[in-house]
């Protein structure tokens, strides 16, 4: 292969990098959920789904299943499958680093935490409704039932 041919093939390559690197730039978000995608704002967003016995009940089940493996079953962050690097939350604290609101719990559960996503997107995994059960779970836990 000629340099000219090879100038070419590296032009190509480097142009369709860049097209795949700000394709999955501007996807991304849409595809987490976030609010750059245009949704409400999570601040505002209103649990639909009362705190219930059974609501609670419901999303502990879910946490267990879904959460449990990195957050610990107590919520504390200490799970058994955390991945490297990553540093879970603990949910009964009174430290909040992705929002105190019903609606940014929910909308960090359902879009993961970028930028490394170390918490994986839930949407599609669980329901919206799964989500809120879930939400009504974690303020039951310490002090993270203050703010709603």
């Amino acid at each position: 292969m000629d340099n000219d041919a090879r100038h070419q093939v590296r032009r190509r390559l480097m142009a369709a990098a860049a097209f795949f690197g700000l394709w999955a730039v501007t996807l991304t978000p849409i595809a987490r959920g976030s609010q750059s995608a245009g949704g409400p704002d999570p601040k505002t967003l209103k649990n639909p789904v009362a705190a219930t016995a059974a609501s609670i009940g419901h999303g502990q089940a879910l946490f267990l299943r879904s959460c449990a493996r990195c957050h610990g079953a107590d919520g504390k962050g200490e799970g058994g499958q955390v991945p490297e690097g990553a540093h879970p939350a603990n949910l009964t604290d009174d430290q909040w680093d992705h929002g105190s609101t019903d609606g940014e719990i929910f909308t960090t559960i359902r879009g993961g935490i970028p930028p490394k996503f170390d918490m994986d997107s839930y949407e599609g995994k669980l329901s919206d409704t799964e989500i809120w059960h879930v939400v009504n779970f974690i303020r039951s836990l310490g002090a993270r039932r203050a703010v709603r």
